[in-house]
C-alpha cells in the first residue's frame, strides 16, 4: 500500500509499505477514503516530538470503509463506513468507564510524554504519533490496521459526505471539549488563541451555544478574516498589537477580562528571545506566551480551557496570577468517543458545518506538498484533506 511516512524533521515521503494485517481479535482493517494533515502533525513534521522514528506512518484523522474484521468484533462489518477517533481506548478500564478515554490506561505501550510520571500507567494510544504514544501506524495510508474496533469506529450515514464528517475523528471533538470545559453559553464572552482549524472550530461550536462576543488571536490575516466574516468574531493580529489581552480586557464591561479564554495554540507558540532561547538549550519544553496571555485576558473566576498540545516545563507560568484571580484550569487530550453522537447530530442538522474551514483536497501522493504549504501557511491554506488512490499513475 501507499502510505505517508517520516524520515526526519521536515521530511515525509509517500511510499509503498507493506499492508497492515490483523493482530489481535478485536482489531479491523480499514480502507482510507479520506483523511487530513491536523495542526498537531506539524509538531511532527518538524521533529517537535521525541521517539517519531523514520518510516513511521503519521495520520490521526481518518475514515473509511471495513475491509476486514478480527473474530471478536460484533459491533462492524466489512462494508459499514466509519470514522476513527484519534484515541485509541479499551472501553473497560477504570478511566474508559468514566468516559475518560483519552485517559485510557491499557492501549499505550509507550511512556508518555509526562516527565513526573512515577509509576502511574500513560495516557492512551493515539494513531500516527509517535513511539511515546505507542506507534501506532497512522490514517495518511491506504490502509489501517485499527486497534480496539469494538469501541472506537463511528458509524456515519452515507447521506453525509466525507468532508461533513471527517473531522469527528479529532477537531470537531477537540474544539467542542475545549468550549464545553470553558463553559460557554447564552451570552458568555470568550477569547481564543489560535486560528488554526481548532481555533476555528472552537468559535463554530462557541457561537452555536451562544456565545455573545468572541475574540480570536492569531498572526494570519487570512484566517482571522475567515473567521471574523463566518463566525463573526473581533479579531486581533498579534503581530500588530503587542498585547492582545489588554485589547481584549478594553472592550469587556468593567474592564473585567472575558469569560473564559480557550489557547488553542500550545506550545510552539510565538514567544520571546529568551523562550527561544530555553527551548533550543532543552531547558524549557514549551513557549509560555499563549498561556500567559490567556490568564492575563480572561475575568476573575474564570475558565482557561487548553486544547493546544503542551510538553514538559513552561517560563514563566504566572501561577500566582492564576491564584490572585481564582481561575480554573480544564485541558489535556480529548474524549472523542465520548461527544460523537451528539455532534453528528449538530452536523445532521446542520448546526455545526466543519467542512467549511476545508481549502485543500489533494491526493495522499501529494501528502508532502500539503505539509509544506500548512506548514508554511501558503496559498490562504486552512485545512488539507488527502484522499488515498486519487491521482495515482497520472
Amino acid at each position: 500500500m501507499r502510505a505517508l511516512t517520516y524520515h526526519g524533521a521536515h521530511d515525509v515521503r509517500v511510499e509503498t509499505v507493506a499492508d497492515p494485517a490483523l493482530q489481535e481479535p478485536d482489531d479491523i482493517i480499514l480502507r482510507v477514503t479520506a483523511t487530513a494533515i491536523c495542526g498537531s502533525d506539524l509538531h511532527l513534521y518538524r521533529g517537535k516530538i521525541p521517539s517519531t522514528e523514520h518510516g513511521d506512518i503519521f495520520g490521526h484523522e481518518f475514515m473509511g470503509i471495513v475491509e476486514d474484521t478480527g473474530s471478536a468484533v460484533i459491533e462492524l462489518h466489512r462494508g459499514d463506513r466509519v470514522v476513527i477517533p484519534f484515541v485509541i481506548a479499551c472501553g473497560s478500564c477504570f478511566f474508559c468507564q468514566h468516559e475518560l478515554f483519552a485517559a485510557c490506561e491499557t492501549t499505550n505501550t509507550g511512556r508518555g510524554s509526562i516527565i513526573n510520571k512515577k509509576s502511574i500507567p500513560p495516557g492512551a494510544a493515539l494513531f500516527g504519533y509517535s513511539h511515546l504514544y505507542g506507534g501506532i501506524p497512522g490514517g495518511q495510508a491506504e490502509l489501517v490496521r485499527v486497534p480496539k474496533a469494538n469501541v472506537g469506529p463511528f458509524k456515519v450515514p452515507a447521506a453525509l459526505t466525507d468532508d461533513k464528517v471527517l473531522f469527528l475523528s479529532d477537531i470537531l471533538p477537540t474544539a467542542w471539549q475545549a468550549v464545553l470545559n470553558a463553559e460557554i453559553g447564552q451570552g458568555s464572552s470568550l477569547a481564543i488563541y489560535g486560528a488554526g482549524p481548532v481555533g476555528l472550530l472552537s468559535a463554530a461550536c462557541a457561537k452555536m451555544l451562544g456565545a455573545q462576543t468572541i475574540f480570536m488571536v492569531d498572526d494570519n490575516d487570512y484566517r482571522l478574516a475567515y473567521a471574523r466574516d463566518t463566525y463573526g468574531v473581533i479579531a486581533i493580529n498579534f503581530e500588530q498589537d503587542d498585547d492582545p489581552a489588554d485589547t481584549i480586557i478594553r472592550q469587556t464591561p468593567g474592564m473585567r477580562g472575558v469569560d473564559a479564554v480557550i489557547d488553542a495554540v500550545g506550545f510552539e507558540a510565538k514567544g520571546s528571545t529568551t523562550e527561544t532561547v530555553l527551548a533550543a538549550l532543552k531547558i524549557e519544553g514549551s513557549s509560555g506566551k499563549a498561556l500567559r496571555q490567556s490568564i492575563a485576558a480572561v475575568r476573575r473566576g474564570g475558565v482557561v480551557s487548553v486544547p493546544g498540545v503542551y510538553a514538559g516545563f513552561i517560563h514563566a507560568f504566572m501561577f500566582g496570577d492564576a491564584f490572585d484571580k481564582g481561575l480554573t484550569f480544564k485541558m489535556g487530550q480529548t474524549h472523542v468517543q465520548k461527544y460523537l453522537p451528539t455532534l453528528l447530530e449538530h452536523i445532521e442538522a446542520g448546526r455545526l458545518q466543519p467542512e467549511l474551514i476545508v481549502t485543500h483536497r489533494l491526493a495522499l501522493e501529494e501528502a508532502a506538498q500539503g505539509y509544506k504549504m500548512f506548514d508554511k501557511k501558503e496559498d490562504e491554506c486552512r485545512k488539507v484533506i488527502l484522499v488515498p488512490g486519487a491521482g495515482r499513475g497520472a
